[in-house]
């Protein structure tokens, strides 16, 4: 069973480490171990208790009546509470909590509903990227284990692919060839997932080449293909070169179309405006770029 502080239930929950005392020592909510230094520890029933009651409480159920309610209780209200939830930051907590539950079943359910009342992209932009930053945050803090963080991104990632598998055919007077891949090194693959679901959807041509590409395979591909646009995915570090040189790389063999790049990477270098390179600091900018797209 797995160990937190009290700022490790503040990055989880959103509830501030002074409201958490409070609860505490006014109504009983938890009752965390000490250290021999007198430094509060919580497990993983004190952090799915305080998950769950930071949902009810933000639906304004009292803390005084939920202190009053057993942990069976309590579950029962969030899971009657998420049949009938709207709002995006109570789903994104219910994702964070299917994660640390292993709770497949809902998982499922948070995600289905959402998209029957928001439809894919917006529960995808406005619920799961965002709980999945927070589980980025989590990852880097050591707050959740490598089972947590795969069972969440795996589950997102065959939701990304079955809904890019169901899309049909769209006539696009606008139709762009896009070739899709990562880096050598690269595992990060659920935004660029996303993208070809986008790209997808309005009838551009998709190539997608997926993790760990190396990029002479790019170009070999490229001798046929001659896409319009390459688009990389860059999160990680490269290990054998800079990205400066990388970069260079790209545009020597690929010197008339358009370099689109996203990720914290690519983030860091500044193009200049006529470089054929163009960097997405978010998947909204990206999105207005698909939109806008024009022969």
């Amino acid at each position: 069973m797995a160990q937190y502080n009290i700022k490790d239930l503040e990055t989880l929950t959103g509830i501030k480490a002074h409201t958490i005392r409070i609860w505490e020592k006014r109504y009983g909510i938890i009752t965390p171990a000490r250290t021999d230094t007198n430094i509060r520890t919580y497990d993983d029933v004190d952090l799915r208790r305080i998950l769950n009651i930071s949902i009810l409480n933000s639906h304004g159920i009292k803390i005084s009546k939920l202190a009053n309610m057993s942990d069976e209780e309590i579950r029962d209200k969030v899971l009657f509470v998420s049949q009938n939830m709207s709002d995006f930051q109570t789903q994104i907590e219910a994702l964070i909590f299917a994660m640390f539950s292993l709770d497949e079943a809902h998982f499922h359910h948070v995600f289905n509903k959402s998209v029957m009342t928001n439809g894919f992209e917006t529960t995808f932009e406005e619920i799961v990227m965002k709980a999945l930053d927070r589980v980025g945050v989590l990852w880097l803090t050591g707050t959740i284990n490598p089972a947590q963080e795969h069972f969440l991104s795996n589950l997102v990632r065959q939701k990304l692919i079955s809904n890019i598998d169901s899309i049909s055919v769209v006539s696009n007077p606008n139709k762009k060839r896009f070739t899709l891949f990562l880096p050598e090194g690269e595992l990060h693959e659920m935004g660029l997932l996303y993208a070809q679901f986008l790209l997808k959807k309005r009838g551009h041509d998709v190539m997608y080449f997926g993790q760990q590409t190396p990029l002479v395979s790019v170009f070999e591909s490229e001798k046929l293909r001659k896409s319009d646009f390459l688009l990389i995915s860059m999160v990680a570090p490269l290990n054998e070169i800079s990205i400066e040189d990388y970069l260079k790389e790209v545009k020597v063999a690929f010197p008339t179309g358009k370099i689109l790049l996203f990720g914290k990477q690519s983030g860091t270098i500044v193009f200049p405006e006529a470089s054929g390179f163009q960097h997405f600091a978010t998947i909204k900018e990206f999105v207005a770029f698909v939109e806008n797209i024009r022969d």
